[in-house]
């Protein structure tokens, strides 16, 4: 396998892969499964537990996507705020999404303790101020959360003291939650696809699907085998469109950059809580130790899928702005890949015929997809009303079609950028 975005921290330390085979022949199943990342791993581990019989298709090797590459950041929630959702919902609408969010960071949590997934998986998120302004809106959203949902977790951090949690001074304050943290997300992925195949899941790598037809059931075929399945779950995110274009119109895939510095002796004094964090920038910076003291950061973003000529470089540019101690910071790994995003950065759950997709979780995809899989097996098993709340979010696709989609977003994406640097 040739890919040079994924010269990562992550692949260097994973666990160990297992020795899967290709898709040959024809196999019947209750379930196929398209995706061999967080969502899709969930969905075929939850479907088994029910009873289905379960074949996951992944078209390189589990963990391969966003859900091997990604920052490892684990926040609760959703993109929105709870204030933005019930402006746009109404408050009880608003009550049973978050009832639904919610829950994500306990099932993850659930997963990793009922399957003892080795994943690093450490507590605390530091959500990083910018702009004074941003700090005062901050504020609001703790209060909101505190006063209308009852969620007591998150602590407003005055920029005085910031230090307890990063040595960077130039952030106008923060907040906290303990119950954000950050974790391993390749051995995350490399243990629910463990547990899933212990509980009778069948996974095939390096079986690319080439379509998938609905008729009485599913169909789904790659160039050397069939899956012929009572439904199927689609949780390519990025690749949605590869499998299902029209499904695929509602995303565009953003490339991000992550680099591993190698080990350092001033870890503990540059994040003293060991919280992952993420600031408040439209292209924002997120960062957190690994758990042999590398500071792993994401920085940057770049709207076409070509990536910077030297990933290292271009990422150092934005560590050091916020960490000038690590100027000289030997780089160990630099890597990158594609997240999904939706036009309303809300996730984007559906049905077309007998197919489930699940996509679009828009950078807060690590503690999402592990519910999305669920919802959609609890929706298989008949009980539809959380996969609904879910489902219901309205979405629509980019305009600009095939060819404009990606140059009409990028423009937009462009202009809110530049407000980082006004």
């Amino acid at each position: 396998m040739n890919d040079p975005l994924n010269n990562s921290y992550y692949a260097a330390t994973a666990n160990g892969f297992g020795d899967r085979p290709a898709l040959v022949g024809e196999k019947q199943a209750d379930i196929c499964v398209v995706g061999g990342g967080f969502t899709g791993l969930a969905a075929a581990l939850a479907c088994a537990e029910a009873g289905f019989s379960v074949i996951v298709l992944e078209a390189e090797r589990v963990g391969f996507g966003a859900s091997g590459r990604n920052g490892g950041q684990l926040i609760p929630g959703l993109r929105w705020t709870m204030q933005e959702v019930v402006a746009s919902f109404g408050e009880a609408r608003a009550q049973a999404i978050y009832d639904v969010a919610m829950t994500a960071r306990d099932r993850v949590h659930a997963r990793i303790a009922q399957h003892g997934i080795a994943c690093d998986i450490k507590h605390g998120h530091l959500e990083a101020a910018q702009k004074q302004s941003h700090f005062s809106a901050m504020c609001h959203d703790v209060d909101f959360l505190h006063d209308k949902f009852g969620y007591a977790s998150p602590q407003i951090v005055a920029a005085k003291d910031m230090a307890d949690h990063i040595d960077a001074p130039h952030y106008h304050g923060g907040v906290y939650d303990p119950a954000g943290g950050h974790f391993h997300p390749l051995n995350y992925a490399l243990g629910l696809a463990d547990a899933a195949e212990k509980a009778g899941v069948q996974i095939f790598e390096n079986s690319r699907v080439q379509r998938v037809a609905n008729g009485t059931g599913a169909t789904v075929g790659t160039a050397h085998g069939t899956v012929n399945a009572r439904h199927a779950i689609i949780g390519c995110d990025s690749w949605m469109g590869d499998v299902l274009p029209n499904v695929g119109r509602f995303t565009i895939p953003i490339m991000n950059y992550n680099i591993a510095t190698a080990p350092l002796t001033n870890a503990d004094a540059l994040l003293p809580t060991d919280a992952a964090v993420a600031d408040s920038r439209f292209v924002l910076n997120y960062f957190r130790l690994s758990a042999d003291k590398r500071m792993i950061f994401g920085g940057g973003e770049k709207y076409t899928t070509r990536p910077p000529r030297d990933i290292a470089a271009f990422v150092r540019e934005h560590m050091v702005d916020v960490f000038p101690a690590l100027s000289d910071a030997k780089i160990d790994y630099a890597w990158g890949g594609a997240v999904a995003v939706t036009m309303n950065r809300l996730p984007h759950f559906g049905r077309t015929g007998n197919t489930y997709f699940a996509h679009g979780f828009s950078g807060h995809g690590a503690l999402m997809t592990t519910l999305a899989g669920e919802l959609i097996a609890e929706a298989l098993r008949g009980t539809v009303e959380r996969y609904d709340v879910m489902a219901g979010l309205p979405h629509r696709p980019f305009p600009g079609g095939k060819w404009l989609a990606q140059p009409l977003a990028t423009l937009g994406l462009m202009w809110f950028a530049l407000r980082d640097k006004l």
